[in-house]
């Protein structure tokens, strides 16, 4: 299931070692090298992927509804900039962190402590379809700057811009075995969990999260698992109505529509709907019909039908079997309860919510159980208040989307969602695994001894003392020194 296997120094000194050892000698060779030399192989990348991007380009052209602008804007620029980011940020952030006195518990005097960051080991990355370099190509970046070995199952048919990324490692100075890129198939990832790795990262849909994650449970390997959206989008009042509808027909012509934060859900005021609408329909016109599979054209027809009948109006076609691409499909007077609402769908669509104010729009977006992202639209104070209440992992304000791809901002979701987070700081550390390290100094070490009459009277009076309120430390210093007294006579 490799492809990288081309032979190489390394694997033939380690020709006679089982598989599981292999992975320890490459990933404790690979976070014993300093940190500066690992991020040495990340700005080598970064630079040779803006030296030959049009590659990369290239490698993506098998991404439907996609112009090639798209993808250096929407993969290949973010994809450098996360390299940038952790050539700045990753030293620090990894870096141990010693804890001062401030805020030691006083009895344990003499005892400094720090919290260290290390690698899990073998990181297993299930790439997406919809965006096959940026998405998994920063969550490997990330899992190497950490220390770690990496291995990536691509998307089926996406396999081609990470072989060109393992190919650029290698010649930025990554050791051979470090970064494998597995068969596109399924059985890749059974296959490389039962053979042992220590974590697995996933963007994917919801029904393949809850598998994989029923088989990681019987290994006990943890995960961070980005999975399906239908997003929501509030406009307040106050909100431009031309600038929301511009808006959301760039959600739907972006990638295709085919992006897990993609707008599919609108809560407007019934006062604003009709004038949503009307510009909505003008910006829409123009988005080109674009390839969207069988399934899920078959699928969204349904869910659109069913819609309908439930007092739905649909402004363009509703898919057929026949049209192996369609244009955008807006759903009018939508209610929450309709299934289209509560369902992942990567097609042009959008359902428009008439409310009554934005407490019922957060009921009713509250329903769905995914909670990947959500935008808001309206003057900034009122918009603020409103992002604090809702629940999703990301949030934009008078935006949609690209804000996302700023590397410093670590993104995932909640619910049906996901959990955990890939990129910024947070993703960094999210490929690391905690330990801490306590170090006594001085020669006195009261506790090692065997517990002495009176020793529950010093305690509770310390306790007290302590954590009492104001009424209580008088009598605890008194009960204190009586204790410690009374050891003494000891």
């Amino acid at each position: 299931m490799d492809r990288n296997n081309s032979p190489s120094p390394d694997v033939v000194t380690l020709s006679g070692i089982n598989e599981k050892s292999q992975k320890l000698f490459y990933s404790a060779a690979w976070s014993a090298k300093d940190i500066s030399l690992r991020l040495s192989v990340i700005r080598g990348l970064r630079h040779r992927i803006a030296a030959d991007a049009e590659r990369l380009v290239r490698s993506l052209e098998a991404r439907p509804g996609r112009s090639a602008a798209e993808s250096v804007s929407a993969e290949i620029l973010p994809l450098a900039e996360a390299c940038r980011f952790l050539e700045r940020e990753a030293a620090g952030l990894l870096a141990p962190k010693r804890l001062g006195r401030r805020g030691r518990p006083v009895w344990l005097f003499g005892v400094e402590a720090e919290v260290r960051r290390e690698p899990v080991g073998t990181v297993l990355i299930v790439g997406p379809s919809n965006y096959p370099l940026l998405l998994p190509g920063v969550q490997a970046i990330q899992a190497l700057v950490a220390g770690n070995r990496v291995l990536v199952k691509p998307a089926p048919g996406c396999g081609a811009p990470m072989l060109l990324l393992a190919e650029w490692l290698e010649e930025a100075g990554l050791p051979p075995g470090l970064f494998r890129v597995l068969d596109d198939s399924a059985g890749a990832v059974a296959e490389a969990i039962d053979e042992g790795i220590d974590k697995l990262v996933l963007t994917g849909s919801a029904d393949t999260g809850r598998a994989v994650a029923e088989r990681l449970a019987r290994h006990l390997v943890p995960s961070t698992m980005e999975l399906s959206g239908n997003d929501a989008v509030f406009v307040l009042k106050g909100a431009e109505v031309g600038q929301v509808a511009r808006a959301l027909a760039f959600g739907l012509r972006l990638n295709g529509s085919a992006t897990c934060i993609a707008p599919r859900r609108v809560f407007v005021p019934h006062e604003m709907a009709a004038g949503l609408e009307d510009a909505l329909i003008r910006q829409v016109a123009a988005i080109p019909p674009v390839p969207v599979s069988l399934p899920i054209r078959r699928r969204l027809a349904a869910l659109a039908r069913d819609a309908v009948a439930e007092g739905a109006r649909a402004l363009g076609s509703v898919p057929k079997d026949e049209d192996a691409a369609m244009t955008p499909l807006i759903l009018t007077d939508a209610r929450p309860g309709m299934a289209l609402l509560h369902e992942e769908i990567f097609a042009p669509v959008l359902s428009l919510v008439p409310v009554r104010d934005m407490e019922e729009a957060l009921e009713a977006a509250a329903r769905s159980p995914y909670a990947l992202g959500a935008s808001v639209f309206g003057p900034v104070a009122p918009a603020r208040e409103l992002a604090a209440r809702i629940d999703a992992g990301t949030v934009t304000i008078n935006d949609l989307i690209v804000p996302t791809a700023d590397p410093r901002l670590p993104f995932g979701g909640r619910h049906a969602s996901g959990w955990g987070v890939t990129r910024g700081a947070e993703g960094l550390l999210e490929m690391t695994q905690v330990k801490t390290v306590s170090i006594r100094k001085g020669r006195l070490r009261p506790h090692f001894d065997a517990p002495r009459e009176g020793d529950e009277a010093l305690m509770l009076a310390a306790l007290r003392l302590f954590h009492g309120g104001p009424g209580t430390r008088t009598e605890a210093i008194r009960r204190m020194v009586r204790a410690v007294r009374g050891r003494a006579r000891d």
